[in-house]
């Protein structure tokens, strides 16, 4: 009999403690759901909660019990993500962040049901926030390099958030890891992220700089595929084109583009700034080239200089693709004669030869009275060329800044004193 009794109070002793420890299982999640249900508005009054939830997490993942339960690893790893993200020191919560990284593996493994799915995705997005956190903290300080690892890492975790894609590839590109951020805002553009645009014109930029002109050059094509009334995007295509040295290709397919859809003032408006951005860019090389000579100069008094070809060259070359962009903003604006940006285009590449051949006279030895007057004509005659377009363009638009300044550079250029003080009268308004 006494055998008896003490056999049942041995059972009683331990199915007592299986209760027991199955009990701290329970009350580590009754008081985990009472932390979250108060953490968004009050953590102070939340944090007994998230402490007793710790303690209770604690002892179930060490008891034979409750140690090899899917649910004890799901419940430890939203516990321990939740301590990481509230903790301030860095060392601690690294400490935290660990233990809620290994048991959120462990959990998955267990959960061959998914049972315990949504735990374990709340467990996820705890440690997200944390890593958002770190990275925007980061990224304020500066700290690029560190931005794009928190980010990076909170990606790993959603996979699919198209916010942490692009803080990721912000900060790639401000810590000139640009492949990584062309990595990320390739896996942007397959998704339905909605400012996709600004993806398309920042990437021929990073290809760029990762000194990837072909990337660059496709970079721009498919945004102008994608987004083919974009006319910055166009404007983009064409000087990627134009630094990689590819003119006479872009100028064939903007052709065959104007072959297919002859009426299109678009194409031609494009065509014209290929040309435009042709001229510009021989103009950087000839200043370069004259500088140049003009040190060379100096540094030989007494020497006369000896014209180099290549500077008429270049200039013929220069005048010749602002004539040939002129041409095509002409054609641009038959098709529509309130074409404003094709109007305002037309009047600069006009002007700036205008310009080139006064700054020529203005170089003239004073001896040269003669061809300083026949210079200044034809500089003069240049600039009356530009005027109705210069005008038209104000009228269309009175607040454009640049249309009233290049209006004010042609009564400059015709030493209109008067009309040129209005004219800046009116930009300053604008400011």
């Amino acid at each position: 009999m006494k055998i008896k009794v003490l056999i049942a109070a041995l059972l009683g002793l331990i199915t007592v403690n299986a209760y027991a420890q199955k009990g701290e299982l329970s009350n580590a999640n009754e008081a985990y759901a009472k932390y979250d249900g108060l953490a968004r508005a009050n953590y102070t009054l939340a944090k007994p909660s998230l402490m007793e939830a710790k303690t209770s997490i604690d002892k179930a993942t060490v008891h034979p019990k409750t140690s090899g339960l899917a649910q004890t690893y799901a419940l430890r790893a939203a516990i321990y993500a939740s301590l990481a993200l509230k903790d301030t020191v860095e060392a601690t919560s690294a400490v935290s962040y660990a233990t809620a990284q290994e048991a959120l593996k462990k959990a998955k493994e267990l959960d061959t049901k998914n049972e315990f799915k949504q735990l374990e995705e709340h467990a996820n997005l705890e440690m997200a926030q944390l890593q958002l956190n770190k990275g925007v903290k980061a990224y304020q300080e500066k700290k690029y390099d560190e931005a794009y690892k928190a980010f990076n890492a909170e990606q790993q975790l959603i996979p699919d958030d198209t916010t942490a894609m692009l803080y990721t590839a912000v900060s790639a590109a401000n810590a000139k890891n640009y492949q990584a951020a062309i990595s990320n805002y390739n896996k942007l553009l397959t998704t339905k992220y909605l400012a996709k645009e600004k993806i398309y014109a920042d990437m021929p930029v990073l290809y760029l700089l990762n000194k990837d002109t072909t990337g660059a050059i496709k970079a721009a094509s498919e945004g102008i595929t994608a987004y083919p009334n974009n006319t910055s995007l166009r404007k983009q295509e064409i000087e990627v084109n134009l630094q990689a040295g590819q003119q006479n290709n872009l100028i064939e397919k903007i052709d065959a583009a104007i072959k297919n859809d002859p009426n299109n003032k678009a194409l031609y408006y494009y065509q014209g700034i290929t040309y435009s951005q042709i001229a510009e860019k021989i103009g950087k090389d000839l200043m370069k080239l004259k500088k140049a000579e003009k040190k060379a100069a100096g540094a030989k008094p007494g020497v006369k200089a000896v014209p180099n070809p290549q500077i008429t060259k270049w200039s013929q070359e220069r005048f010749d693709a602002f004539n040939k962009a002129g041409e095509l903003y002409k054609k641009a604006i038959a098709i529509d004669a309130n074409y404003f940006e094709a109007l305002l285009n037309l009047g600069y590449v006009i002007i700036t030869p205008a310009i080139d051949i006064y700054n020529d006279a203005q170089q003239l030895p004073v001896d040269k009275a003669k061809e300083y007057d026949a210079t200044m004509a034809k500089a003069t005659a240049q600039f009356e060329l530009a005027k109705p377009y210069l005008l038209k363009a104000v009228e269309l638009k009175p607040k454009s800044k640049e249309a009233l300044q290049n209006l004010k550079t042609y009564y400059l250029g015709k030493k209109d004193t008067n009309n040129a003080n209005a004219t800046q009268k009116q930009i300053d308004a604008l400011n």
